[in-house]
């Protein structure tokens, strides 16, 4: 039996319009990010899900709350679809970023696989925590639906790495706020990518190119 993620990216905070790295920074929902959060629950409306799963950060359980509560169901959290830890750079406009920081800029843009700042996350160390969770997932919802609402880095790993793609396609994937995937699992074949950036119910969205 199939097991299905409907991957969920939180919806859009101050930050995201202002175009300023988050990673690990708790932000909540902008007036926009809740409305995001409830035209995707309400797209959702009919399809049959199990169990909520929520990175810890407060974006992403407002968004997952939206998803969960009119199904009576609890957001569980879990710590290892956190956002990406980004050190040095939170909180920090992207423009300002190109100039402060040259070199890391570019890895960021042409070489993601091997950025890293004072403070950050690799890609490989997100791999290496939110990958296995979601394997545990498969096991522990064997024929279920599953709703997991991370965050843009997240997610795009989760995506590439469970389809084999393992490096080089981190801007291949793109992600709108309060969008959402699904990956479908087989015992047989693994994981297959169904749909991605869903966002047909969405009205305003910021474009997050960076």
């Amino acid at each position: 039996m199939n097991t299905k993620f409907i991957l969920v990216r939180h919806g859009e905070t101050e930050w995201n319009k202002q175009g300023v790295f988050r990673g690990r920074k708790d932000l909540a929902l902008n007036e926009n990010g809740i409305q995001q959060a409830k035209a995707l629950s309400q797209w959702l409306a009919n399809e049959k899900i199990d169990a909520v799963f929520s990175s810890p950060l407060k974006r992403a359980i407002q968004t997952a709350e939206q998803i969960a509560s009119p199904r009576n169901l609890e957001v569980k959290i879990e710590e290892n679809f956190n956002n990406i830890e980004l050190g040095e750079w939170q909180g920090e406009p992207k423009t300002g970023i190109k100039d402060k920081y040259p070199e890391e800029w570019n890895l960021w843009i042409n070489d993601t696989e091997n950025w890293k700042v004072k403070g950050s996350e690799t890609l490989q160390d997100i791999r290496d925590r939110a990958i296995p969770a979601v394997q545990k997932l498969t096991e522990e919802y064997t024929g279920k639906t599953v709703v997991i609402v991370s965050h843009r880095s997240v997610l795009k790993l989760l995506i590439t790495t469970l389809i084999g793609i393992e490096s080089g396609g981190f801007w291949n994937v793109y992600l709108d706020n309060a969008s959402y995937s699904i990956l479908e699992y087989d015992p047989n074949s693994g994981f297959v990518l169904t749909l991605m950036n869903q966002t047909c119910y969405l009205e305003d969205k910021v474009i997050e190119e960076f």
